[in-house]
């Protein structure tokens, strides 16, 4: 049966622990796997990317594979061609299938219809290897998932929702400190609040992302304002457990959603996330296509 990945949920505790102990592998020999060997995978890019695109590509090159991007120009979907249709086509020439894009619908209408895997680069709902690198870099942090606490604090977005969704499998907890009006939903029993200093308490790691998102251009005046507490600084992290790490899943707005101090300093672990993407990935891939 074909695997897919679009939310981070299609994964138990078991598979989760095991695809972070293959990650680690990967880095330690990122050239050790062959086993996209003579394959091809197809990276659709209908938004902008660095981290995702640099990533994946190198992630799926590293495996012996050939990533073909996908820009929304380059495909009939931007002439109306249907996303089942285009599932349809690029199922009888690649391996697998990457697509980084905004409403979630859109894929879960190209995965219901592909016979490949399918998994999720970005959507406007889930950003699940993102959460996948996030883990991975707290267990290197740390050297253990469970009884750690993460707090997230800011927009209760795609980001979010996936550290709290994926974060609950490994046996993290993750609360999530956000204004009214930028609550995180989607997730039945997370730790929610308006408080930033509540969501701190404890934690191991705080985490910030960007205010004013791809698309949230035409309203950033007021995101900015309505968000200006929530902004990660030494002030607030020195309020979470002793040792607490800052992380960013980038890019960063220095003086914003983090300073610059934190985002440079010695307090975090922001560009080894960075990095941690590609080795989860090709763990992720393996996974999928085994």
């Amino acid at each position: 049966m074909t695997r897919h990945l679009l939310t981070g949920t299609e994964l138990d505790r078991d598979e989760l622990l095991a695809l972070l102990d293959r990650a680690d592998a990967l880095k330690a020999a990122p050239l050790s796997s062959r086993a996209l060997e003579g394959r091809s995978v197809a990276l659709i890019f209908e938004k902008p990317s660095t981290r995702t695109r640099l990533s994946f590509e190198a992630g799926i090159f590293e495996l012996g594979g050939q990533p073909v991007v996908l820009r929304s120009g380059d495909l009939q979907l931007s002439r109306g061609e249907s996303a089942g249709d285009t599932a349809r086509i690029l199922s009888r020439h690649m391996a697998a299938i990457g697509v980084r894009t905004g409403p979630h619908a859109r894929l879960e209408e190209l995965a219901s219809e592909a016979s490949v895997p399918v998994f999720n680069m970005l959507t406007a709902g889930h950003h699940p290897c993102q959460a996948l690198a996030d883990l991975m870099t707290l267990r290197e942090a740390f050297g253990r998932l469970d009884g750690l606490k993460l707090a997230y604090v800011g927009d209760g977005n795609n980001v979010a929702r996936s550290l709290a969704l994926v974060g609950a499998i490994a046996g993290v907890e993750v609360a999530v400190a956000s204004p009214q009006g930028y609550t995180l939903t989607g997730v039945p029993g997370a730790h929610i609040t308006t408080d930033p200093a509540t969501a701190v308490a404890g934690a191991h790691a705080v985490y910030a992302d960007v205010w004013v998102s791809m698309g949230d251009e035409e309203t950033a005046d007021e995101r900015r304002a309505a968000l200006a507490p929530y902004q990660l600084d030494d002030v607030l992290l020195d309020r979470a457990a002793p040792g607490a790490i800052a992380l960013h899943c980038l890019p960063a707005h220095p003086g914003e959603e983090i300073t610059a101090e934190l985002l440079y300093g010695p307090r975090q672990r922001i560009w080894d996330q960075a990095e941690n993407r590609r080795h989860v990935q090709k763990a992720l891939l393996e996974l999928l296509l085994r």
